[in-house]
């Protein structure tokens, strides 16, 4: 065999072996979160792998490393959120109740970044309980910003940060309890 061959053929096989090793990596955020949304009806899937799928981590992550991802992704969420609620804030023309309840989701979603990271912090010394816990509050947090504004008589116009932190939530939990 030629060098020249030889060296075609292993960089094929290599390349085959890295399309094999993505295609696994994949397979297991669709596979945990397939499992996730069959062991907890509130697990959008969808949601899941697109969410998952997104950080630099899942490739790589078993079901413990994803719980901490899913943790991970719900901190950044919140502090976008909070950069959200500042943005809103400083433009003038908000009345004093919306102005209100922004000021108490901003104090609300700096909070939530510290459940996620506790969450993730408690995932990744297998404190589960305690991870989930932490899952929750935050979850909790999201529904309190959703309720100031619902007692302001004012439309929220951080809904969809809420409700992608009640589904991050979600999914952190879920894939908790996959975790053997």
């Amino acid at each position: 065999m030629k060098p020249s061959t030889a060296r075609l053929l292993a960089a094929a096989a290599l390349a085959a072996v890295l399309a094999l090793a993505s295609g696994v990596a994949d397979a297991t955020v669709v596979t945990t979160c397939k499992a996730a949304a069959g062991s907890d009806g509130r697990v959008d899937y969808d949601f899941c792998v697109a969410e998952l799928g997104k950080h630099h981590d899942s490739p790589s992550a078993d079901t413990w490393g994803l719980a901490k991802v899913a943790a991970l992704t719900g901190v950044v969420d919140a502090d976008n959120a909070v950069y959200d609620i500042k943005e809103l804030l400083a433009k003038d023309g908000a009345d004093a109740r919306t102005q209100a309840a922004l000021a108490r989701c901003q104090e609300l979603y700096d909070s939530m970044g510290f459940a996620f990271a506790e969450a993730q912090d408690d995932i990744n010394n297998r404190d589960y309980a305690a991870g989930k816990e932490k899952a929750g509050e935050a979850a909790s947090l999201a529904h309190q910003c959703d309720d100031a504004f619902a007692q302001a008589g004012v439309p929220s116009p951080v809904t969809r940060h809420s409700s992608y932190s009640v589904q991050i939530a979600v999914v952190c939990t879920a894939i908790t309890n996959l975790i053997q």
